[in-house]
């Protein structure tokens, strides 16, 4: 029989970590607006251009989902608020060896902070790791590895300015009805224990909302109530009515808060936001009109049903930039979230409620010439009919979501498809200066190296073997004492 995750960690040890802390006293505060920064794409700018873009547009806070050397180095002395995230696949480490998160701490933490360093706010423990698709694999590793992190931050002198968080889907609370919020049975305990250590030091809980997501996975799903636009579908929970898919997310975590004694935390958005191409229904228009409306309905300070005039404490939009590499299992949207292009181009106006009417585009970004390959007019029939090869080549190693059904190239007709995925295999194809772009169908130029990162992924590997290693050590050593 397995140990409840209480008798694994200890209830004292837990007692100890809370002490630390003071305990959080409600503040009612206007809501901030950050952005999450992810990497994962064949082509990325340089941390410092996207440093600049974000003080350009008066971003304050941004969430990161590793930590990366050349982007915290790139935020250090910027005044930015930073979350530095953990991924789900080192708790298991971390939860095990305090050594391990010591070291952790030292390497992506205390390396970066201080006078002219980074201005670290959160280290965000896993992302999402009680995720039902995860089948419980790291929900008993949560935390432990919170607890390790608590002491390393405490021994580092780190405690009182840096805050642990995890973020967590919104499917770890359900119901019908808002009011009627519970955590799910596997996770009562869990996360009774998570929200005392983080009311105790004064963290907020965090939660992911995609309203997107539920339409995308929902055919039944009302459109309009995934907006902010009104609806004709509300829902009625007694004297409530909710118009929009985003204040009853929200009023059932508070729900489900409150019925394990904690409805007055504070919650932090960790991700919300809408893809712009990839998928029915993911297109400029619709991305635009849902951000732009989430700001709107959020810096209204007007809250939701259960917390009126108490809006989220801060709010990260998902994402500042376009991921090209981004796994497209879940669909091909995942790789159009950004409220910029992967070079730093606005998609589209939107009033971040920050100073600036409209998103300012990246500065002095370097790209290669001006130079497509198209199909060839000299092409044969004979060759035409060996072309889906070439483009399933192609599209393994380039970006071809925008070519799916619904996508933003998919109308383009076969020859624009074509041209849009491949290179010149075996004459088919020509190399042209006039840009073939159609409408909203985008062909892109890529980066010069000069506009490029450099080793960020490479470092990032390096700090983790470098802990494994250590760990390993530690454990061989303390093998033969």
């Amino acid at each position: 029989m397995t140990e409840p995750c209480c008798n694994r960690f200890g209830v004292g040890n837990l007692v100890k970590i809370m002490m630390f802390g003071l305990c959080w006293v409600p503040l009612l505060t206007e809501s901030a607006i950050g952005v999450n920064w992810g990497t994962v794409s064949f082509r990325k700018l340089n941390p410092s251009t996207v440093v600049d873009l974000l003080k350009d547009n008066k971003i304050t806070k941004v969430k990161l989902f590793e930590a990366e050397a050349d982007v915290l180095k790139a935020l250090m002395g910027s005044g930015i608020q930073v979350m530095v995230g953990i991924p789900n696949e080192m708790l298991s480490l971390l939860s095990s060896s305090p050594s391990a998160s010591d070291l952790w701490i030292h390497q992506n933490i205390s390396a970066y902070t201080g006078k002219g360093g980074a201005n670290i706010r959160y280290v965000a423990v896993g992302n999402e790791p009680f995720l039902k698709s995860y089948n419980g694999q790291f929900q008993n590793l949560v935390m432990p590895a919170v607890l390790n992190l608590q002491q390393s931050l405490v021994k580092a002198k780190l405690a009182s300015s840096i805050k642990l968080v995890v973020p967590c889907n919104a499917d770890v609370y359900e119901s019908s009805i808002p009011s009627q919020g519970i955590f799910r049975p596997d996770l009562t305990q869990i996360m009774t224990q998570l929200v005392q250590f983080l009311n105790t030091n004064g963290s907020p809980f965090i939660v992911n909302i995609y309203p997107f997501l539920s339409l995308y996975d929902d055919t039944d799903f009302p459109q309009d109530y995934a907006f902010f636009e009104g609806t004709t579908h509300p829902v009625t929970d007694g004297s409530n009515i909710y118009s929009n898919a985003f204040d009853g997310n929200y009023d059932t975590l508070v729900a489900a808060l409150g019925k394990i004694g904690y409805g007055q935390i504070p919650i932090v958005i960790g991700e919300i936001g809408w893809p712009s191409d990839g998928a029915i229904g993911a297109n400029i228009t619709a991305a635009k009109v849902f951000n732009q409306g989430l700001i709107n309905h959020v810096l209204g300070n007007k809250g939701t049903p259960l917390r009126p005039n108490a809006p989220p404490m801060d709010i990260y939009l998902f994402s500042l930039l376009d991921e090209g590499a981004k796994s497209i299992l879940p669909g091909s949207f995942e790789r159009h979230w950004g409220i910029f292009y992967f070079d730093g181009k606005a998609k589209y106006p939107l009033n971040l409620g920050l100073g600036n009417k409209e998103l300012k585009n990246a500065k002095n970004v370097q790209y290669l010439p001006s130079k497509w390959c198209v199909v060839s007019s000299k092409s044969s029939g004979l060759s035409i009919n060996n072309v889906a090869n070439y483009m399933r080549t192609a599209c393994s190693v380039a970006d071809c979501t925008t070519l799916d059904y619904g996508g933003s190239c998919n109308g383009i007709g076969d020859k624009g498809n074509i041209s849009y995925a491949f290179n010149n295999f075996d004459g088919l194809g020509m190399v042209t200066s006039r840009d073939p772009s159609v409408g909203d169908c985008r062909f892109i130029i890529g980066l010069t190296d000069k506009a490029t990162r450099s080793s960020g992924g490479s470092q990032i590997g390096y700090s983790w073997w470098f802990i494994v290693a250590f760990s390993i050590i530690e454990i061989t050593f303390s093998l033969l004492m």
